[in-house]
């Protein structure tokens, strides 16, 4: 499904980089750069949010879209002559648990628009070299194939162990000199090498204070999560498949949506020693596990035959808690929840916006927490999950009411009255809509 996709959305050219990265793993592709025309500017512009933020020109998609073919055009020249600059990108921060913030870099609609035309062609070729245990930013791959790649191998009887692991500031550690030498053991085209130098080597707007960094590649750009995947299929993918498991006494099986891994063991001493050695592994690429968030833990299947007994551990991954459940016909089961701190974090979101919004009209307010609560469940709908989107419905449900209280001092709105209102303007129902284990609960 993937290679259709790709291939509906490619132009001739690079189909043929395509089939030659595929049939020759180890080739080096020149003249790639020249894949970069109007044409692949103007589908990379296309390929854009509508809603995306803007960057520091504060130019919108849709503004910089009202004289498109001029501004592609003016683009490409400027492309073509080594005259193109990347401007500074725009630093925002977004929450995250226990009252942390995500840095985030937010280009330009120009700079977004390059960004996407490299990454077509390095796409191209890195999806053929990229493995199977890779899930994240990928054509045609999601977080839920991630979760149903680790239930099959669990439900096999594969995992014994559980090796959680978390990489320290990731995009902001990798080394680009590095990253540069494995681009260049497929991409032999210093113009396209140019290009993505210029979007890593690129400056910070954070308020009125300009900064430039020496490492990492901005988290947010467009090009960075595919950056990203080739640093750690290079670094982690690679290593374990050829390095790694020919030498393990038992099965294992390493499951990585971008820089979030987790790696199942059959053996307790095979998973100890590969813990003993992945520290060092990324520490020679400038990468660091972090102490607290990365253990090694059982999670052996308990036995068929045990009823009311609790499981062994569980672990956090994706945004849920994986643990096992015995089902009703007394079989023991991969279950999935969502994350306490992700649940907490959704509760506070739709509050704050509820308090924000308040004045907005309540069929406004409606429309837009609709698509909140979708968008939640979308996600974290899936198979053993429902008590959770129950807990994210009401909790909707409470914030919706608090706040439509507050906004009038003249006329209380009693839960009647609101009960009412809730008959015009339901919100969505706490429903599954993703399967990632077929065995009922």
């Amino acid at each position: 499904m993937a290679d259709i996709t790709m291939a509906a959305n490619m132009s001739p050219g690079l189909l043929m980089v395509v089939e030659r990265a595929k049939r020759d793993p180890q080739a080096k592709l020149r003249s790639l750069a020249r894949f970069i025309d109007e044409a692949a500017l103007t589908r990379a512009y296309h390929a854009l949010r509508k809603d995306a933020a803007v960057g520091v020109d504060g130019i919108t998609k849709e503004q910089y879209g009202q004289e498109l073919e001029k501004n592609i055009r003016n683009l490409y020249e400027r492309m073509k002559a080594g005259r193109y600059r990347h401007q500074p990108i725009r630093r925002v921060y977004i929450p995250k648990e226990q009252g942390k913030t995500r840095p985030l870099g937010i280009s330009s609609t120009e700079d977004k628009i390059v960004q996407q035309a490299v990454r077509e062609v390095l796409e191209a070729i890195y999806e053929q070299d990229f493995l199977d245990c890779s899930y994240g930013f990928r054509p045609g791959r999601s977080a839920h194939q991630a979760l149903r790649a680790f239930d099959r191998v669990a439900m096999r009887g594969e995992v014994n162990w559980v090796l959680e692991a978390d990489i320290r500031s990731f995009f902001d550690s990798l080394d680009r000199t590095k990253l540069k030498e494995m681009l260049q053991q497929r991409v032999d085209d210093q113009k396209l090498m140019r290009l993505v130098g210029k979007c890593l080597h690129v400056g910070v707007l954070e308020g009125e204070v300009y900064t430039e960094s020496e490492g990492g590649t901005v988290q947010g750009s467009v090009l960075s999560p595919l950056l990203g995947n080739v640093y750690l299929h290079y670094v982690l993918d690679l290593w374990l498949e050829r390095d790694v498991l020919p030498r393990l006494q038992g099965k294992a099986h390493l499951i990585r949506y971008a820089d979030d891994f987790v790696i199942g063991f059959e053996r307790e001493d095979d998973a100890k020693r590969v813990l003993a050695v992945l520290g060092r592994r990324l520490e020679r690429f400038g990468l660091t596990l972090h102490p607290e968030k990365t253990r090694l833990m059982p999670f052996r299947r308990p036995d068929s035959g045990t009823t009311g007994g609790k499981g062994p551990a569980t672990f956090d991954f994706l945004g849920f808690t994986l643990y096992w459940r015995e089902t009703r016909g007394g079989r023991w089961a991969l279950a999935f929840k969502t994350r306490k701190a992700r649940l907490s974090r959704a509760f506070m979101a739709i509050n704050d916006w509820c308090r924000r919004h308040r004045h907005l009209p309540v069929k406004e307010q409606h429309a837009a927490l609709t698509r909140r609560i979708r968008g939640h469940f979308n996600y974290f709908g899936v198979n053993g999950n429902l008590r959770s989107l129950e807990k994210v419905r009401w909790a909707a449900t409470s914030s919706w009411y608090k706040w439509l209280c507050r906004r009038s001092q003249r006329s209380r709105l009693t839960w009647e009255r609101f009960e009412d209102l809730l008959r015009s303007f339901p919100l969505p129902p706490a429903r599954i809509r993703v399967r990632i284990w077929a065995l009922s609960p």
